[in-house]
């Protein structure tokens, strides 16, 4: 099904770029070269290396500036004329949107750089501003140079206007601009500047304890601390609208880094039964709990879009081995929005209670504390959200005197009470240990096959041969069992102690 959607009357694109702000800084023999050049409008960056011919890139191609090549002093002139490097070797120029990277030799002097047009596009968020407006927290990716930024930077403008406590956490002055006086490209959104790009995540969580938003926007969560403080910040209330490093969906599940973005991949072993009624091995991958983003965005280009506007029954569908079907979004000339309605996802049925995979209910306790510690001892487990799906309760012993009567009847029905001693992470642990009556075998399993799974994403992403450590025969097994859901070929090799198993991709 398509339908066609108008733009708002305040969301007409308009594009506002400080050009001569950036031509200003160039030699004055490039400028007027540059200056002249058709389409001036489009120019994407000036990039000019150390005894090479300095070019200007269009999206047409790219067009030398001038014959002879760039010196020293050229790359110093244009140093001279904008703000520091950062750590990140990048700069900018007071008040602008642009960005000028440094290329280094080995003794840490600028042999090249790249000036990179910034733009202020009003208007661009109108494609996706439903789900911006929503509350819920959207995550956008696409290749690089596809337009996150300008996106993002549109949003927080969005927002701001709404009357949203917006906070900016800007680690290159991207969004907002170099310089202490923000870009009015981001409208009312304040932001915090990020001293280094190591800092990000604890910048992350200042931004919350410090200045109490409504709504955070982050750009480039390419860190597991980052994806840590990102699920801190989501967990508290705050509505995230970041970008991230990836082309699609499928790439974030597949990355171990940033898999938490949309609830991270863990590896579950199915009860015989279970394993039969779903067809499938008896290792296989589900999502380990609630993503961080309701909603994905994938940027194809400028004016297409795909939507995912149920991040977690997409995963588990890509999980279940369906193809993914976002709703399609593309910009006509007009500014009218066309889309393309996705069809309706097949509910994947709840995993049925089974010997091995335990579904424990929070009573009283963390369900993010909960979850943790069942991540931190790799058992298998996972949280639910309603007492009646739960083969286990979790609670304190001060709950658990509260609500003694209910939880006997709760009980009588089937499910197991479990008391921790206090509601402190160390404490859930200990009991989720106890459950589970875990053995150093059960560990060494859960760690060969967390190996496993990450050698697979490896050789999904390479086409790579993988080596994996060596295992006894059972552990050996559940990885054969593994590499098999995913479409690879595996065999074992060597003698024991030091018998273990190559994947490879499948054999065309």
């Amino acid at each position: 099904m398509q339908t066609i959607l108008a733009e708002s009357d305040d969301s007409s694109r308009e594009v506002i770029d400080d050009l001569g702000e950036l031509l200003a800084a160039l030699p004055p023999r490039w400028r007027e070269v540059v200056i002249e050049m058709d389409h001036l409008e489009q120019l994407i960056e000036v990039v000019c290396d150390l005894g090479r011919q300095p070019e200007a890139r269009f999206p047409s191609g790219v067009r030398p500036i001038a014959e002879e090549p760039v010196a020293a002093g050229d790359i110093d002139h244009i140093c001279a004329r904008i703000g520091e490097f950062g750590g990140d070797n990048r700069a900018g120029i007071e008040r602008t949107l642009h960005r000028i990277s440094a290329l280094r030799n080995r003794s840490g002097r600028v042999v090249g750089v790249t000036c990179r047009v910034g733009r202020a596009v009003y208007g661009t968020i109108a494609v996706v501003r439903e789900f911006v407006e929503s509350g819920q927290s959207v995550l956008l990716v696409g290749r690089p140079g596809v337009g996150k930024t300008t996106l993002l930077r549109d949003a927080a403008r969005l927002l701001a206007d709404l009357d949203k406590r917006v906070m900016i956490v800007d680690t290159s002055n991207e969004i907002g601009g170099d310089g202490d006086i923000a870009h009015p490209g981001i409208g009312a959104a304040r932001r915090i500047q990020v001293p280094s790009p190591d800092r990000q995540a604890a910048v992350m969580i200042e931004a919350v304890e410090n200045h109490m938003p409504e709504v955070v926007v982050i750009d480039e969560i390419g860190t597991e601390a980052e994806a840590r403080a990102a699920r801190t910040i989501a967990e508290r209330g705050v509505q995230l609208i970041a970008t991230a490093h990836g082309v699609t969906l499928a790439n974030l599940i597949a990355n171990p880094t940033l898999s938490d973005l949309v609830g991270g991949i863990q590896t579950v072993t199915l009860g015989d039964d279970e394993a039969r009624r779903r067809q499938t091995q008896k290792t296989v991958l589900e999502r380990e709990s609630p993503p961080t983003f309701e909603v994905v965005v994938e940027i194809h280009d400028r004016d297409r879009f795909a939507v995912h506007r149920d991040v977690a029954a997409v995963v588990d569908a890509i999980l279940r081995g369906r193809a993914p079907a976002p709703e399609l979004r593309v910009r006509q000339a007009d500014g009218a929005v066309s889309i393309e309605e996705a069809p309706p996802l097949e509910p994947v049925e709840e995993q049925r209670s089974s010997t091995e995979v335990m579904r424990i209910y929070p009573y009283g306790v963390p369900r993010e504390r909960l979850e943790r510690a069942i991540r931190t001892l790799s058992v298998p487990a996972r949280v639910v959200g309603e007492i009646s799906a739960a083969d286990v309760i979790l609670t304190s012993k001060t709950v658990a005197r509260r609500h003694a009567r209910r939880l006997e009847a709760l009980s009588r029905r089937g499910a197991r009470v479990q008391t921790a001693a206090s509601t402190s992470a160390a404490k859930i642990e200990q009991s989720v240990r106890k459950l589970f009556g875990r053995r150093r075998s059960d560990h060494e399993s859960a760690e060969a096959l967390r190996e496993a799974e990450s050698a697979i994403v490896d050789v999904l992403s390479t086409g790579a041969l993988a080596a994996l450590s060596p295992q006894r025969s059972a552990i050996r097994r559940l990885q054969h069992e593994l590499a098999t859901a995913y479409g690879l070929e595996s065999e074992s090799t060597g003698v024991d102690p030091d018998r273990h198993i190559i994947l490879r991709a499948p054999s065309p």
